[in-house]
């Protein structure tokens, strides 16, 4: 029998993180992690296998971290979590924990349409040989068909595209792309550019089925219509890896991961919680939260590593913070967008710049870039901000997401003292945090 002082069941961005955390703040405790893939991938790398990187052994995340930091890695199938003896069966013999954090992650969510199960349907599970076997079908395809416009699959969409010889289509229910993520403007910026790349991008289509006779050869729509395919691949979202948790009668929460409470506490006192298979609660408000985010699960991760022999930190929520680039164009989000602060019930106030990120325009590197800041009208507080420009947009939308969570006012933001340069930002005189704050303190004041 393996014996730790913690053990970490997981080994992608929570699990890692978990353990490197739990390393610094208890240096002296025998720390384990128990995984059972012999690789682990980059998850949102996963995308950028088919296009960029060339193969998923490019996109690994290197097991010399862990031994960097004295963490011992075992490679086995967790069977069960026996919480009287604090053991875990394994494939490979039991484990036994004095603390043990839960980062089991998430599982592609299969949609009930009828031939999801035919040959040439792929789910996007974070696994090298199911990668490496989509991307040899990839080779063969003509015509592929993504479900989902989201994240997954627009990136999806545009790395298939660049292999040529393809044509690729993506299929979005909702009336956009990235709508749970964008306002609308935002969304037809992308899709508009998706279809200048060569992609067809249909919205608003309801899937009825995927027909095929054993192999998958088209999609067929409630409208009627049919798109050919000898490929598809499935973007539609994750649910929780809980089935261990479930097993090992862990309360789990509303939005079906395990219950943990601000400080990756789940309802055993012995065991934690952090990313994608932990339940989560919104930053604003408090309600459940179905967000899973890399971002996110290195967060509470960072929690969970902290608090296992004595609590030390809480969290404040999920804020909710992301990005997406295709080609030359790159867009984020932080916090609420004005369509969800609405839909909230938030009275909102916005202010929206757009200005080149260079100074002047005709800098080496400059790009248009368009902010966008929604405020809570009456206490004029940050809720929310989007960016849309070049790679510029990956910093800039976390100097929102640090003003979000510090719940910084339109006027703190207007007041903002900033340091600027002619090759690496806006004018100071038409700074866009700045100046959509500005903006939207005018608004409110009308």
């Amino acid at each position: 029998m393996t014996t730790a002082d913690i053990v970490i069941l997981g080994g992608s961005a929570a699990g890692i993180t978990a353990a490197i955390t739990a390393r610094r703040h208890h240096p002296d405790k025998r720390i384990g992690l128990v995984r059972k893939e012999k690789q682990v991938m980059i998850p949102c790398g996963i995308p950028y296998i088919y296009g960029t990187l060339g193969s998923p052994q490019k996109n690994l995340i290197p097991d010399s971290i862990l031994e960097t930091n004295r963490i011992d890695l075992h490679i086995a199938e967790v069977t069960k979590i026996d919480r009287k003896e604090r053991r875990l069966g394994t494939s490979e013999g039991d484990v036994k924990y004095e603390r043990l954090i839960l980062a089991t992650g998430s599982l592609p969510t299969k949609p009930p349409i009828p031939g999801v199960d035919l040959d040439g349907v792929f789910a996007i599970l974070k696994d090298v040989e199911h990668l490496r076997m989509l991307q040899q079908r990839l080779q063969k395809a003509s015509d592929v068909v993504i479900i989902g416009g989201g994240f997954i699959g627009i990136e999806f969409a545009d790395e298939i595209n660049k292999i040529g010889g393809k044509d690729v289509t993506v299929l979005e229910l909702a009336p956009n792309c990235l709508s749970l993520s964008y306002d609308p403007d935002f969304c037809t910026e992308m899709e508009n550019l998706l279809t200048s790349r060569g992609i067809t991008v249909r919205t608003s289509a309801t899937v009825e089925r995927i027909a095929g006779d054993g192999r998958v050869s088209a999609v067929a729509l409630a409208d009627g219509s049919s798109v050919p395919a000898d490929m598809v691949i499935l973007g539609i979202g994750a649910r929780a890896n809980v089935e261990l948790a479930r097993q090992a009668d862990l309360r789990l929460g509303p939005t079906g991961g395990i219950a943990v409470d601000r400080t990756m506490q789940t309802s055993d006192p012995a065991i934690f919680a952090c990313g994608d298979c932990a339940e989560k609660i919104s930053f604003f408000g408090g309600r459940p939260s179905p967000l899973k985010l890399a971002s996110i699960a290195q967060l509470e991760a960072r929690i969970a590593g902290a608090n296992v022999f004595g609590l030390r930190r809480e969290s404040d929520g999920t804020l909710g913070i992301w990005s997406t680039a295709v080609g030359e164009l790159a867009m984020g989000t932080a916090g609420l967008t004005e369509s969800m602060a609405k839909d909230r019930g938030y009275q909102v106030v916005c202010g929206t710049v757009e200005t080149p990120n260079r100074h002047p325009g005709a800098m080496p590197g400059a790009a248009p870039v368009k902010v966008k800041l929604v405020f809570e009208l009456h206490s004029q507080v940050l809720i929310g901000g989007q960016v849309r420009g070049n790679t510029s947009v990956g910093e800039m939308i976390n100097t929102i997401a640090a003003c979000v969570q510090k719940r910084m006012t339109a006027e703190d933001i207007a007041m903002f003292q900033m340091g600027t340069h002619p090759a690496l930002t806006a004018s100071p005189i038409v700074y866009p945090l700045v100046n959509a704050a500005e903006l939207a303190l005018s608004q409110a004041r009308q």
